[in-house]
């Protein structure tokens, strides 16, 4: 069986996925491969928040080349399609080169956008998020929901009236009429990849996992991530996406137990949303060094 011309690996927040992939780095260039990191992550595209999204420190980018991070000022609006097109790009002109695609990332929507071919709607116009983003804060996601439910019935019943995100992003498509039934729900669930895929998820006790959260957040704070947030926030540079970042509105509010909080419900998220992924190798990285992950990975990937 031919190895897969791509690896995937995708994972819960403070998983250790930087590491694991610099340790299967390692492995695959003593069989003769020329490993590439290509981030998966929503927020990890903005400059001035790295700290914050957990981005490959210098120190992590010497021992394994990441493309797709810290790349747009934090006033750049940027949506999964935008990213889908560069990713696309990316691991091909890798595969091109005779280099081997690491995908590296922890939020869903863009794994797959990376690695499928998805039908993503457009970015919202200029003005119509920042519209809803302000309703948003002003009346709450319950009563936007509301609106949604007069406006679309059939989309709201798909949204819990709690998530802020796709709720506005909803009222966003229906602004510029391009809110319809979507397939992307259906093509986030097939084995379907532009390329072939060792697809890996990394799973952790959950007590455990959620400790490490917390130790990585407090780690964060130690690093100047509040004070990166303060700065990219000053005279409303930072665009309603950047503001997206886990944690960013809580340390604006100074609010340290409610960014714990809301990651480790995020990482619960991840798991769930990992459990759906088909042909998915999953890996129990609990109590294992990076290294003996990666081996594991690597003996799966080398397997005739």
């Amino acid at each position: 069986m031919p190895r897969q011309d791509v690896i995937a690996l995708f994972g819960p927040t403070a998983v250790g996925k930087t590491e694991v992939a610099i340790a299967l780095a390692r492995i695959l260039r003593s069989h003769g491969e020329d490993p590439v990191a290509v981030s998966a992550d929503a927020l990890q595209v903005y400059q001035g928040l790295e700290v914050l999204t957990g981005a490959a420190t210098a120190a992590e980018r010497a021992q394994l080349e990441h493309r797709l991070i810290s790349f747009l000022p934090v006033d750049a609006q940027f949506s999964a399609g935008q990213y889908a097109e560069l990713a696309h790009n990316e691991i091909d002109g890798l595969l091109a080169e005779g280099r081997r695609p690491i995908v590296v990332g922890g939020t869903g929507l863009y794994l797959r956008a990376a690695l499928a071919n998805l039908s993503l709607k457009p970015p919202p116009l200029d003005g119509v998020r920042e519209h809803w983003t302000q309703a948003l804060h002003r009346h709450g996601p319950e009563a936007l929901h509301g609106e949604l439910a007069a406006r679309a019935p059939w989309a709201a019943a798909e949204i819990a009236p709690t998530d802020s995100h796709r709720i506005v992003r909803a009222l966003e498509l229906h602004e510029v009429g391009e809110l319809e039934p979507s397939r992307e729900a259906s093509e986030l669930w097939t084995h379907s990849t532009r390329h072939s895929t060792l697809l890996v998820g990394l799973v952790a006790n959950r007590e455990r996992l959620y400790a490490q959260i917390d130790a990585r957040v407090d780690a964060m704070l130690a690093a100047g991530a509040e004070q990166e947030v303060r700065q990219a926030s000053a005279g409303g540079r930072a665009s309603a996406t950047a503001r997206k970042a886990l944690g960013f509105e809580d340390l604006l509010a100074g609010d340290v137990e409610g960014m714990k909080r809301r990651t480790r419900n995020y990482a619960r998220r991840q798991l769930t949303w990992m459990r759906k992924l088909p042909g998915v190798f999953q890996v129990d990285v609990t109590d294992r060094h990076p290294a003996d992950v990666a081996a594991e990975i690597a003996a799966n990937w080398l397997a005739p």
